[in-house]
């Protein structure tokens, strides 16, 4: 399900992420109170206690080569162009995007199959380089093991995301916050909040395994503006 992501707030009022075994994050409409954490309809086989940090990068999944040199900062009026590969230097990681966007329940898609272990920008959000915060998601582990985003936890304050997009151009984002929150918690209007400029939001799973649940617990989501 596709939305006008040109400007303003991720327009779902009740989307949730499903990262590395299940999550829930309530995606709310600007200016309202957000939705209850949904519970999902389906979950995907629960993962295995969460795995020691890896002393290796997560490994590439065949990103796109990136251009000479980053594009100047886009107008935040201007249309953007889609997001083809996201890239972080911090961490190892390069990963073709794919797109998706909500499904018929009102959960938000997560990648799977054989793009399950990419990232995915959800189209219900801005374009990377527009103005508004910009949602890039990702599985913290897999039934193959550690995922695209299974380090995101390591990332820093003045760390570099930088996104590709289709018409060969660049837009560079510097970290400003790694954070994480319980997912019944989850503080839906700071996270996909209207912001004055261009942004970007990464996400995943994060916290301990519920063994109740098979669950992880928490979600780790690092914001960052357009350098």
């Amino acid at each position: 399900m596709s939305r006008d992501v040109r400007r303003g707030v991720v327009s779902a009022a009740a989307a949730v992420l499903l990262l590395g075994g299940g999550a829930a994050v309530a995606v709310g409409i600007a200016g309202q109170e957000p939705a209850p954490p949904q519970v999902p309809t389906t979950t995907s086989a629960a993962p295995s206690p969460e795995p020691e940090p890896s002393s290796s990068a997560p490994e590439r999944t065949g990103g796109l080569p990136a251009p000479e040199s980053p594009s100047p900062a886009p107008s935040a009026e201007a249309e953007q162009p889609l997001p083809t590969t996201v890239r972080i230097p911090a961490l190892g990681v390069e990963s073709d995007l794919i797109t998706l966007g909500l499904q018929a329940d009102g959960t938000m898609a997560v990648p799977e199959g054989a793009d399950v272990d990419r990232a995915a920008w959800f189209d219900g959000s801005p374009r990377p380089g527009a103005t508004g915060p910009a949602v890039i998601e990702g599985h913290v582990d897999t039934q193959n093991g550690p995922s695209v985003f299974h380090e995101l936890a390591r990332m820093a304050p003045g760390d570099e995301i930088a996104v590709d997009r289709a018409d060969g151009s660049t837009v560079t984002f510097v970290v400003e916050e790694v954070e994480q929150f319980r997912k019944d918690a989850f503080p839906t209007l700071t996270v996909y909040g209207n912001t004055d400029g261009p942004e970007l939001r990464l996400i995943t799973c994060g916290g301990a395994v519920d063994p109740a649940t098979g669950h992880y617990t928490d979600n780790t989501v690092v914001s960052a503006r357009l350098a």
